[in-house]
Parts: structure tokens; sequence; C-alpha cells
């Protein structure tokens, strides 16, 4: 049964270890929201710093093509 123990341990070691990196996410998404609160605390609207934050992750190129894009639906629908 060596082997069974061995592979028990090495399971409660793996959901340690998750559980960790789990309270670690839970405190990074606190500080994130923190920040975002203090951005709003300063005047800045949070929504729209959201929407900087995942623009700024693109790379120009598809930045580009999606606003592109956009703006042609925009025009499609007269709301441009």
């Amino acid at each position: 049964m060596s082997n069974g123990n061995a592979a028990a341990d090495q399971l409660r070691l793996l959901m340690e270890r998750i559980e960790r990196l789990e309270e670690e996410k839970k405190g990074i998404s606190d500080d994130i929201r923190d920040v975002y609160l203090e951005g709003k605390a300063t005047g800045y609207d949070p929504k729209i710093m959201r929407q900087i934050y995942r623009l700024r992750k693109m790379a120009p190129h598809d930045r580009q093509e999606m606003e592109a894009i956009l703006q042609t639906y925009l025009a499609a629908l007269g709301m441009d």
C-alpha cells in the first residue's frame, strides 16, 4: 500500500499548492479592485479604465482591425 500512500500524499500536496495559489489570486484580485476604486475616487471611470486595460493588452494591429470593424458596424447602423 506504499504506492497508494505516495499517490495520496502527492495529491494532497498538489491540492495544497492549488489552495495557496487560489488565496494569492484572491489577494491580487482584491489589490486590482482597490486600484480601480482609487481611480474612481480620483474621478476616473472604472469601466473605461477596464476597457483601456483590454485595449492595451492587444497587439496594435489587432486593435486597429477591431476599431475599423467597429466603425463599419456603427456606420451600418447609422450610429457614427
